[in-house]
């Protein structure tokens, strides 16, 4: 298995301002992260970034980086231009970890980079997993996706989905949890790096407007989405100074 990680890291952060740059012990996050993705499998772990202060801090500790323009409208937008810079070949799988994940699981990075090597027909390849709680099922932030029998993404929403008929209260919530339990989706992405470049080009798809969810431009569009479903939820992310000032306590 032979896969590059790339990093989108952003100085701009509304909740968060210079997040890639907030300190995690001795480190700043988008470190953290990179060094977290450097104990998978990757061939290559690279942070892609849009500041002279974050190339600087990559390169202070170690950690591949390269400079991207600064009005990418998203990540995947940024990785594009970072698998050109660095001349990847069209079949060459790319791992999208997101810059805010600092406790991510380096096997789920390795699990996530084999998907493509496994399931030749998809475009992209991403992860799930089990949701436990009525809380997390009904919480928009915690977005959700259904699987067919191949486990090829059905569709992704902020909404509970599958909708449970004869579990559903006359106000539209729920008592339990469905059986089989629903799916949340991982925010970590797969693709061939050909295809990472063709995405920005693709017209943006209603329902990806509607939910605000990027990769239903991609079902949209007819490209089909593998998904591992693990068995463990992530560790959490870093939104918001009180994300940070939990996970801060770990280092």
């Amino acid at each position: 298995m032979s896969f590059t990680v790339l990093i989108p890291a952003r100085l701009a952060s509304t909740r968060l301002p210079n997040k890639p740059l907030a300190a995690l012990g001795d480190a700043p996050m988008v470190v953290r992260v990179a060094q977290r993705a450097m104990l998978s499998q990757a061939a290559r772990t690279v942070v892609a970034c849009d500041s002279q202060s974050i190339l600087d801090a990559c390169q202070a500790h170690g950690v591949e980086a390269i400079l991207t323009r600064d009005d990418h409208p998203s990540g995947s937008d940024r990785l594009a231009e970072a698998s050109q810079l660095l001349g990847l070949a069209d079949d060459a799988i790319v791992v999208n970890v997101q810059g805010d994940e600092p406790l991510i699981d380096p096997q789920l990075i390795n699990e996530v980079g084999a998907l493509l090597l496994q399931r030749p027909q998809a475009s992209m390849g991403t992860a799930a997993h089990t949701i436990d709680t009525l809380a997390d099922l009904g919480n928009p932030n915690f977005v959700k996706v259904v699987l067919d029998a191949q486990q090829y993404a059905l569709y992704f929403s902020r909404a509970p989905i599958p909708w449970w008929r004869d579990g559903a209260t006359p106000d539209h919530s729920f008592r339990a949890l469905p059986d089989p339990a629903p799916l949340r989706h991982i925010g970590i992405y797969a693709y061939r790096a050909g295809f990472l470049r063709l995405f920005p080009t693709l017209p943006q798809a209603p329902i990806e407007v509607t939910e605000a969810l990027e990769q239903l431009r991609a079902m949209w569009h007819g490209h089909r989405i593998a998904v591992h479903v693990t068995a463990h939820a992530p560790g959490a992310g870093v939104d918001t100074p009180e994300d940070l000032e939990r996970v801060s306590k770990l280092y």
